[in-house]
């Protein structure tokens, strides 16, 4: 799961950098691995900054100074199909055709064949596991097609048709092609969010100044907000530099079309409750599943249940959680207390290193559970890490008796769109009753939302989401292409074991020491992340440890000696130097760029 963002402004003069790099942040709930930000200056020069980490360390403000241009994309990342590895933080870009550079929320599901395509037919050189850079070579593929020397709006609707036609699985898409404009599209189902708007230029510059997203608040909170609307599934959004026109068209035929289908995990989990995705309120639908949730637990601990207090999971199913409480006539009460600094742990490799960072992320304060029976509310039960030791964490508490919760149904299938969940069989839910997850936590019930209570909660704020992608609960895959040979795949490259192998994401971390946010980090790219590695050694480790942790973070510091302006090789991905962020112009591609 990824967070995309685009922006072009009306003055030509004015520094697009800024403003994305707030929308990152915005959107850094979306990924915390890994940032990224392409932008277009005059004569189609691009630069660029991209690096492991979180937005704030990737980008300095003299980072940001230097990223000119009125046009920029940017990306945040969980990584899916890949590695942590800097080299596949995107924004990705290719030279040819035109210079373009294309920032991806989701994921492929026959990378595999195009692959082969782009290197057997299309002669295209593949630098990285990412499924994104297939993406992107696939697009300048159809581009290169047209064999003009300059493109406009009705080329690049036909090279996002043939992508619509090549690529599979669920993905929204930002690109940036080098002095014309910026480009948006959705797959033809729709699974994965993208958000236009627009506002007067703030410059006082004729036009309008233009930004797509992958959630509507980075849109609002940056005075987005004219011409809102999601992009439809098949769509394409382009917005020219030179004139400012805007073009939208639906590219699949009408007899091609295929049911939408936006990911339910989205409202469930995903997008910040302020956020407004599809027409559909993410905090109105949180509340609805909340109550749905009440009713159910109702339904199966009786009307005379021995409930307490509903204390919620932070922080995504707080508002569920407190809707929950009001149905059930219960007090609400904030029991665990979160340490903002942890990332999500389902995603962080290792079983271990879960089990330790929920102990660490979370803090049951005793006079909250103690003596007490507790329904314990969270958005969801993946691999059953997190609930197992927040269970253990309210006994140790003094909790009399543990219910919990979900406001999602069983988790019992893989997610192949952009979601990095585990392989099939280390889901708790996977082939296990509702008592048997119970057990499997430790708790005295495990209580679900069922699937058609969930979707109720989001359908009522929009009765024309009449399908959704829930193949997280049913194993039914809308693209209609997963096959158990793909998931067999999925499996055997997803499952704790296959990470912990030489040369994988999770070796690289025991390798270097570094796990940052429910990803691996093979380098970090600030002196701040070194001496907070440094602090966390000391805390857990000896003397020694802390020495040695201390003279890990000095060798780190030293490789910040590099010049910030050092130039990489662009061969392809736009790939920077060794695992550092970095910034370089890339250039001038040809003479199609030369112009105003």
């Amino acid at each position: 799961m990824c967070g995309i963002a685009g922006l072009l402004l009306a003055d030509a003069n004015a520094q697009a950098s800024a403003e994305v790099y707030e929308a990152l942040g915005l959107l850094q709930h979306r990924g915390q691995d890994a940032a990224g930000m392409v932008t277009c200056a005059e004569k189609g020069r691009l630069y660029q900054c991209k690096g492991n980490g979180m937005v704030r360390d990737v980008f300095s403000e003299d980072k940001l100074r230097a990223l000119r241009g009125s046009m920029a994309i940017g990306h945040v990342r969980y990584p899916t199909a890949g590695s942590s590895s800097t080299s596949e933080a995107q924004p990705f870009y290719v030279n040819a055709p035109y210079g373009i550079a294309l920032a991806h929320n989701g994921n492929l599901t026959n990378a595999v064949d195009l692959r082969h395509f782009l290197d057997h037919e299309a002669h295209r050189h593949i630098n990285t596991d990412s499924d994104s850079e297939i993406l992107l070579n696939v697009l300048a593929d159809h581009l290169q097609a047209t064999g003009k020397f300059r493109i406009n709006a009705e080329d690049v609707f036909r090279a996002v048709s043939g992508v619509f036609r090549d690529c599979k699985g669920g993905y929204a898409c930002i690109a940036l092609l080098a002095g014309f404009g910026i480009v948006a599209f959705r797959d033809p189902h729709g699974i994965r969010p993208c958000i236009v708007g627009s506002r007067p230029s703030t410059t006082g510059a004729n036009g309008r100044d233009w930004m797509v997203a992958s959630e509507s608040v980075a849109l609002s909170a940056l005075d987005f907000h004219d011409d809102i609307a999601d992009l439809n599934p098949g769509e394409c959004l382009i917005v020219t530099k030179v004139d400012g026109q805007v073009h939208r068209r639906q590219l699949i035929p009408k007899e091609q079309v295929v049911p939408f289908a936006p990911c339910l995990f989205e409202y469930v989990y995903f997008a910040r409750p302020d956020s407004i995705l599809d027409g559909v309120s993410v905090y109105k639908a949180r509340l609805a599943m909340g109550e749905a949730l009440a009713h159910q637990v109702v339904k199966q601990l009786g009307k005379n249940h021995d409930i307490d207090v509903v204390i919620p999971v932070p922080d995504t199913s707080r508002v569920a959680g407190m809707q929950c409480a009001m149905v059930l006539n219960r007090p609400f009460r904030e029991g665990l207390i979160k340490n903002r600094y942890i990332g999500r742990t389902f995603i962080m490799p290792g079983q271990s290193l879960r089990a330790k960072s929920v102990r660490r992320k979370l803090n049951a304060m005793a006079l909250e559970f103690a003596g007490k029976n507790v329904l314990l509310v969270d958005d969801s039960v993946v691999r059953g890490t997190t609930s197992r030791e927040i269970v253990q964490m309210a006994r140790d508490a003094g909790a009399r008796r543990v219910y919990f919760a979900s406001c999602a149904p069983p988790v019992r299938y893989p997610n192949v769109y952009g979601i990095d969940m585990p392989s099939a069989r280390e889901l708790v839910a996977h082939g296990r009753t509702e008592a048997e997850v119970a057990k499997s936590i430790g708790a005295d019930a495990m209580i679900y939302e069922s699937l058609e209570d969930l979707a109720e909660s989001v359908r009522k704020f929009n009765p024309k989401l009449a399908v959704f992608d829930d193949s997280v609960f049913t194993g039914k895959y809308v693209t209609g292409d997963v096959t158990a040979e793909y998931l067999q795949k999925l499996e055997d490259t997803r499952n704790d074991a296959a990470k912990s192998k030489p040369g994988s994401a999770a070796a690289g971390a025991a390798a270097n020491g570094t796990v940052r946010d429910g990803a691996v980090s093979p380098t970090l790219i600030s002196a701040a992340e070194a001496v907070a590695a440094a602090a966390a050694a000391a805390n857990e480790a000896s003397l020694a440890s802390a020495r040695a942790a201390e003279a890990a973070a000095a060798a780190i510091v030293a490789a910040q000696a590099i010049p910030t302006g050092s130039s990489a090789s662009l061969v392809g991905t736009s790939g920077a130097s060794n695992g550092s962020a970095n910034e370089q112009e890339v250039g001038l591609h040809n003479a199609f760029h030369d112009r105003r």
